[in-house]
């Protein structure tokens, strides 16, 4: 599939994607960091690690106020998901009467809720569960033969674990990668094969293109192929067919061209607001323009006209 040329690759997957998908609807999430810094994994892409000099402050857990606010936020700039993320190694069996109250918050604004928190046993998956998370966001970023070359201090089978626990808990699961990091097209095919063998498959597939921070191990990586992120989007695709493929960190560093080619090849969402977890994510206004421009719309959108203000200037 890799090897096929471009245009054979992209319709078949737009083929697939419109099978399963309207073409041309996006699902918008949003991220928000409720625990920054000090994690101590030694992921070398990750400006969050407690062992690089990124300039990333350590800050405590997130307030359930801010918590009310940004999810109040996101409902307004017509996100369907916000999604919560905090830079632990694992979950502490103290902090999950404060996460049960957090998903509470998100969910009564009308908004699905999904968390990034690192490993989970099973016994607390089904506590989040309980408590009503929608997703749970656990990524095993590469192929099994390139995970150790980026990553020592978590095996690639504690992250199966986790994943194993979040489904057998009733959770719907977000699982990706990053592309960029070194690996091969190999090391691509080998991520997507591992998550097609997933029964069912993961319900949101994030692809991320590596953000190269200064401070972490991977700051040097050469820039990747933009065809490369198209190709992979494609592939997520064809082998991930009833999936949401998240176009997601590194859009930032992507021209309006090869954004448009990867919603083409089945991309189909999105994070939606100026900052992910520590790094750059398009503005606002500019997402709102590519739509329009591309005649795409988000799956819910505010009503407030007010919001759409700056585009209409612009167009």
């Amino acid at each position: 599939m890799w090897r096929m040329p471009i245009n054979d690759l992209l319709f078949s997957a737009h083929q697939v994607h419109r099978q399963y998908f309207n073409p041309n609807q996006i699902q918008i999430s949003t991220l928000v960091n409720i625990k920054s810094g000090g994690c101590p994994e030694d992921c070398a892409y990750c400006p969050q690690s407690a062992r690089y000099q990124t300039g990333v402050d350590n800050q405590p857990l997130m307030a359930i106020g801010e918590v009310e606010a940004a999810a109040s936020a996101a409902k307004a700039q017509g996100a369907t998901r916000l999604c919560l993320g905090a830079a632990w190694r694992s979950v502490k069996d103290r902090d999950l009467p404060v996460l049960a109250r957090m998903i509470e918050t998100v969910r009564s604004h009308g908004l699905e809720c999904c968390m990034t928190l690192g490993m989970l046993t099973h016994d607390q998956a089904n506590a989040l569960a309980a408590a009503g998370l929608d997703y749970y966001n656990h990524n095993l970023d590469t192929s099994a033969d390139h995970y150790t070359t980026i990553i020592t201090t978590r095996t690639y089978e504690q992250r199966l674990q986790t994943i194993e626990n979040v489904r057998d808990a009733g959770m719907k699961v977000c699982c990706g990668g990053i592309i960029g990091m070194g690996e091969k097209s190999l090391d691509r095919a080998g991520l997507l094969v591992r998550l097609a063998t997933f029964t069912p498959h993961p319900e949101s597939v994030p692809i991320n293109q590596l953000v190269r921070v200064e401070g972490t191990p991977l700051h040097q990586s050469p820039d990747i192929d933009p065809f490369d992120v198209v190709r992979t989007i494609a592939a997520a695709r064809i082998v991930l067919p009833s999936a949401r493929v998240r176009l997601s960190a590194g859009r930032r560093q992507m021209d309006d061209s090869t954004q448009a080619l990867c919603f083409f090849a089945g991309a189909n969402s999105l994070f939606y607001g100026d900052k992910l977890l520590t790094t750059e994510n398009p503005e606002q206004a500019q997402d709102r323009l590519l739509f329009q421009r591309l005649g795409l719309e988000a799956e819910s959108m505010p009503t407030d006209e007010s919001l759409y203000a700056s585009i209409d200037a612009t167009v």
